[in-house]
Parts: C-alpha cells; sequence; structure tokens
C-alpha cells in the first residue's frame, strides 16, 4: 500500500466551508480511480500544537504505485491540485507532499 500524505498552509482568507468543499472534491475523484483504498482529510487536531501553519490536510491511501500515478496523471486532480496551489499560502511552498510505502 502507498499512503500519500499532503499538508496544506491554506492562506488567512480561505475560509473552513472553501476548505470543506475542495476536500469534497477529492472525495468526488476517489469514485473515479480505480486502486483508492481509502481518503482522510480534514484539519489537525494536535496537542502539540507543532504544524508550523499547515493546519489541514488529506491523505489517501493506494493499494499500488500504478493507482497513485493514475491518481497523479487524472484530469480531476490536476484541477484540484490547480485550485489548491490557488488557495495555499505562497502557493506550491505551502504543500507539503510525501509518499510512504506502507507494509500491511
Amino acid at each position: 500500500m502507498i499512503r500519500h500524505i499532503v499538508l496544506i498552509r491554506f492562506r488567512t482568507d480561505v475560509t473552513e466551508p472553501q476548505i470543506a468543499a475542495l476536500f469534497a472534491e477529492l472525495e468526488e475523484i476517489r469514485t473515479k480511480i480505480s486502486g483508492v483504498l481509502a481518503i482522510t482529510s480534514g484539519r489537525s487536531e494536535s496537542p502539540e500544537k507543532i504544524e508550523r501553519g499547515y493546519l489541514h490536510g488529506f491523505v489517501v491511501d493506494f493499494d499500488s504505485w500504478a493507482a497513485l500515478e493514475a491518481y497523479q496523471t487524472h484530469p480531476d486532480h490536476k484541477a484540484l491540485g490547480a485550485k489548491l496551489v490557488a488557495h495555499a499560502q505562497g502557493g506550491l511552498d505551502g504543500i507539503l507532499v510525501f509518499d510512504l510505502p506502507v507494509n500491511e
């Protein structure tokens, strides 16, 4: 399994309803790409409070690298990615992506 982790530092003028709408678009992509096992998104609730401004994020679990690649090249992902970049503080600099192979 591949765990795709995305952390986002949204601009201060982006509202929680706008963020929820972006995450809803992510859920819609799930139905269009095979190999997506799970999607979890939301705001950090870390008691450590060391998010460094990356207060929102999501995790997508894929069954293979091929499924992750299909997701990355899918037009709906590209459109959502552009919206995330547009809403992130500093554009692409406000987004962190980490792909982790997970042994089950």
